[in-house]
């Protein structure tokens, strides 16, 4: 199954030399395996989980977590030609999995393959990518601070009734505690990732059926856009603009971004599910000394009526022909067991793509949220509290 994706590709000729020093290790061999992760948010709960199977099964597997700006397919690249590749490791986009073409195995014979929608399928290649989570892609808020002002979130599925919120807080920063009404950043180092892939994504897809793609078939033919939607778009960003903290939206990190909201200090912030395990880790005493506020998820409505909430896989894990290939298999096919499950969805914050994950997101079992699925906020929300878990209720789009 294709995946609809916008993705400019850059050639880069990298050369051995190249490859960074820290990262660099030697490719594994019997019982060892080695994985190259993209997000280095979740590195520490992959790295409890290599713990937890080279204490069941002897095999150990070597863990290197890449994000932030770090050009992880050109490392990759790097690491080809130096013959140090790892025996899995990540792929974002159809322009990725082109660099690798003949080069992964094909998964469709794995028992998880049967068990998700989320994997990354090649027409020539198959199952090429396991999907190791579902994320969510929206607005996220404050709760506390919103009830303080007076703001219910399920009214916010228009432009001017986000921009009447955000003039609101802002004439109530000082006694809120904000220093901003939003966290968002454009600077083109450290954060152009989640601006430039998740927030235009938004233009391609927001309010649309899951297979519908009219805008990203008009952006693949020529660059063409829609006048009046991407019109609507920008003014929407420049809303984003307006109200954000000064300092984080020309020279702002990640970490700063997350740390700022998780002590209060932003009552919005724009990124997705994945920031829950940042929340309850590495900002885990700011977010208590905020109060361990729930956090909730509204869309991106640049437009009227838009109400739902952008889906799907992140990036997938390939298994390179020329690895470790049983080995690697292997530990893919046991992350879909409930006890890895486990992890990844309480301790990541993940929303597992497996339709047998007995680990619920939410605590009234009314279903695990799939990755084939778009969340309707009209009436309600994606709320999820300590650990990101997404709460019942949820309406699904089926």
């Amino acid at each position: 199954m294709k995946k609809k994706v916008f993705a400019t590709l850059l050639a880069v000729s990298m050369i051995a030399s190249m490859v960074p020093a820290a990262v660099s290790v030697q490719a594994a061999d019997g019982d060892s395996i080695r994985l190259v992760n993209g997000k280095i948010e979740v590195d520490a709960q992959l790295k409890k989980l290599a713990e937890m199977y080279e204490k069941e099964t002897g095999t150990k597997v070597e863990i290197e977590s890449m994000g932030g700006g770090i050009d992880i397919q050109g490392t990759l690249k790097g690491y080809y030609q130096s013959d140090n590749m790892p025996d899995i490791f990540v792929n974002g986009s159809g322009a990725d999995f082109a660099n690798w073409t003949d080069m992964l195995v094909d998964m469709s014979d794995q028992d998880w393959a049967s068990d998700t929608d989320a994997a990354y399928v090649d027409e020539s290649q198959g199952t090429i990518g396991f999907p190791y989570t579902t994320e969510a892609i929206g607005l996220a808020y404050n709760k506390d601070i919103l009830d303080k002002a007076g703001i219910d979130p399920s009214t916010l599925t228009s432009p001017d009734a986000i921009k009447e919120a955000f003039e609101t807080i802002d004439s109530k920063k000082d006694e809120l505690g904000l220093t901003a009404v939003v966290g968002y950043a454009a600077e083109p180092v450290n954060l152009y990732w989640s601006t430039g892939n998740h927030l235009f994504g938004t233009y391609l897809d927001e309010g649309l059926d899951r297979d519908d793609t009219t805008y990203i078939d008009m952006l693949n033919d020529g660059g063409k856009l829609d006048e009046g939607r991407f019109t609507d778009f920008a003014n929407f960003v420049g809303l984003l603009n307006q109200y954000s903290d000064p300092a984080l939206l020309v020279s702002g990190t990640y970490d700063q971004q997350i740390l700022n909201f998780s002590s209060g200090k932003y009552a919005f912030v724009t990124q997705g599910s994945w920031i829950g395990a940042t929340m309850v880790g590495d900002d885990a005493d700011a977010y208590k000394e905020a109060g361990n506020f729930e956090v909730g998820m509204i869309p991106y409505a640049f437009e009227d009526g838009q109400d739902t909430i952008l889906t799907s896989s992140p990036s997938w894990w390939s298994v390179y022909k020329d690895g470790n290939v049983e080995a690697a298999e292997a530990f893919l096919q046991w992350l879909t067991t409930d006890e890895a499950q486990e992890v990844l969805v309480k301790e990541a914050g993940f929303v597992s793509p497996f339709k047998s994950c007995k680990q619920k997101r939410h605590p009234h079992g009314t279903g695990q949220f799939q990755v084939s699925k778009k969340v309707s906020h009209r009436t309600i929300q994606v709320r999820y509290l300590l650990t990101m878990h997404l709460e019942a209720l949820m309406k699904l789009d089926l």
